[in-house]
Order: structure tokens, then sequence, then C-alpha cells
């Protein structure tokens, strides 16, 4: 028997999921949709994990669709029967309400090379955690000549008018809000001191920003000095050449982890799950790790090297004690009036 061409690359598709998951084997529905983040998330998924994931399955047909994850979950949430999007990637809020909406089906654990190699934090069935996200302080060494050790110092009267801050609409912006909140008596289910302290941070507060892509912006126009900010925006704006430094709390790095989930009813489910399985290999998430993406990874077997290894953790060990993490569950319950006080009260 004769095979021609697209006999020969459906064999090859099916060979390549099989060794990702043995015993497991499909057909492509469709164009396999990965909903990722915005940015240089998007660039770092399209670069090493779209590459490793068409390698292991035969080179199988896959768009990237970058959005937020509020946006994820309205799409999917519109179409459950018929979602657009196969792979979601979530923060920890927005990950409680797909699991919440039953948007979501589990990851087959049971069939996976990676998933008993993550981090036991990041092991969970319902969308595994792929890589972490950690926010300190952001500080322009340039102008601020000591490196900042706490949150308090952004309170510091020589930093009137250059502080700035992302609203609550933002993780970032809410995980500063609920650190702070716990650093002066409060917690996830009382952020009335963060409100307090913001307060006081008035004169020193240059700007608001929307969103931490625009707080970067900010410290590129050299409108602001110092700053909550997350680990990953602070490294690509310093390959950029801007004057910008990341400093540890002396109260532990705010951590978030961010999880990659299979959409329930999606057609596609069998190469969403390949998908996620590229995320969680070793060798992703060590050239991930490196410029100029600098994504923390989940993988135990995963080296830490380079600035993660410098300035969040020299090894696991070290990241697991040094990170704080904060409970979403009680945040979510309070966030929407969290949000529209915050637009109503915090204002430059």
């Amino acid at each position: 028997m004769t095979l021609d061409r697209r006999q020969i690359l459906a064999a090859g598709l099916t060979l390549g999921a099989m060794s990702l998951f043995p015993g497991m084997s499909w057909a492509q529905a469709r164009k396999l949709v990965f909903a990722t983040f915005t940015g240089s998330w998007e660039e770092a998924h399209r670069d090493v994990i779209v590459p490793h994931f068409r390698k292991a399955t035969g080179n199988a047909d896959i768009a990237l669709d970058p959005m937020l994850s509020v946006d994820m979950i309205a799409k999917v949430s519109a179409a459950k029967a018929n979602p657009p999007i196969d792979v979601m990637l979530m923060d920890p809020g927005p990950r409680l309400s797909v699991i919440g909406q039953d948007l979501a089906a589990p990851f087959p654990v049971a069939d996976s090379k990676n998933y008993a190699d993550l981090l036991p934090v990041a092991q969970l069935p319902e969308g595994p955690g792929i890589f972490f996200q950690a926010v300190g302080i952001t500080y322009n060494p340039e102008k601020v000549k000591t490196p900042p050790t706490s949150w308090d110092d952004l309170w510091k009267p020589e930093y009137k008018g250059r502080v700035g801050i992302t609203n609550m609409n933002s993780t970032l912006g809410t995980a500063f809000m609920v650190e702070l909140a716990k650093t002066r008596g409060g917690s996830e289910n009382d952020i009335e001191p963060a409100f307090a302290a913001l307060k006081e941070l008035q004169p020193n507060l240059g700007a608001v920003a929307p969103n931490p892509g625009a707080l970067a912006t900010l410290f590129q126009q050299g409108q602001i000095d110092i700053s909550p900010g997350n680990f990953n925006a602070i490294q690509i704006l310093r390959a950029r050449g801007v004057p910008v430094e990341f400093a540890k709390p002396k109260t532990g790095t705010i951590a978030f982890l961010t999880t990659a989930h299979i959409t329930k009813n999606s057609p596609n489910a069998k190469l969403a799950a390949a998908l996620i399985e590229s995320a969680m290999a070793p060798e992703v998430q060590t050239k991930l790790m490196q410029a100029p993406f600098y994504v923390i990874p989940t993988n135990s077997k995963v080296q830490m090297d380079g600035d993660i290894a410098r300035m969040i953790a020299k090894d696991q060990e070290e990241l697991k004690a040094s990170f704080v993490f904060h409970d979403w569950s009680v945040i979510n319950q309070n966030r929407a009036g969290w949000i529209e006080r915050f637009n109503k009260e915090i204002k430059v």
C-alpha cells in the first residue's frame, strides 16, 4: 500500500502525541487555540513553548490568541458547548472563577511525563502551574541610591511625587494592596489598613497606572522612580536599557502561580494536554528562565540560573521559603468592592 503525503503527516502527528501521552491518539478537529497573555508572555510562548509542542506532536496546527484572563473567561462562558479557546492561562483570582463556573476539564495527570516533577504548590489537576510571577519593589538606581528593603520605603519623603502603583483591576495591584494590609495588621479579609496607608502615601504618588504594562512605560518615560513591580516585566525593561532594578522586601516576595487549563468541551482536548505538557517540560522552562523572558519555573528539575538565581532564589528551597502566597479564595469574595472603592478614592 502506498501512503500519500496527508496520511504520512497524520501518522507523524499521532506518533508525536503518543510520545507525550503513551496510549493516546487523536485527530485534530481544528486549529488548536492557546489563549496566552499579551506582550512578553505571548513572545515567550510563541518562541519557546509552541516549537516544542509542534515537534512533539508532528507539527500540529496552533494559534496564539493573546488576551486578559477575564476576557478568556467571558469568551468561553459565552460558548460553553463549543468554546473558541482550547487552552487558557489563569492568574489565581480568575483561576477560581474558571473552576467555580466549571469551564475547565481535568488535566490527564496519570498520562503526564512532567506533572509529578512540578513543585507541590503547582500540582493542580484542574490546571497545572506552569510558571510563577513574583512581585517586589521596582526602582530606578540612578535616582534611588540606597536599594529599598521594605514596602515602607515607598512612604519616604524623598520620593514625593515619584511613586507609582497600579489600580486593583490588575493582579499586581490587588496583590500589593493585600500584602500592604497584612504588613499593617490586616489580612485578605481586612484590607482597610491598606486604604489608610494609601491616603498617607498620597503626597508621594506620581501615577496610578491602569495595568503593569502602563506602569513599566512610566519608568521608561522617567515619570516615576519607585513602585511595586513584576519581576519579569522589570527584567525585560533592564534588557532594553531602562535604568531599573528589582528588590525583594524583607517580608518576602509576593508570588502568584499562573496555571494552564484545558477548556471543557474543547474538540482538541488531547492536543491541549500536549501543549500544557510542553509548558511543564524542564527543557522548556529552562529556556524560558533565560533572557529575554525571565520566567520563573515550576518544574523541580530546573536548576535556577542567571538573574532569577541572583535576584529571586538560588534554588527551589530558597524560592519556597521566600515566596509569600495569598488566599485568593478569600480575596475574590471582596475584590469587586475593593476595586470600585479604589477607583473612587485613589487618584493623583
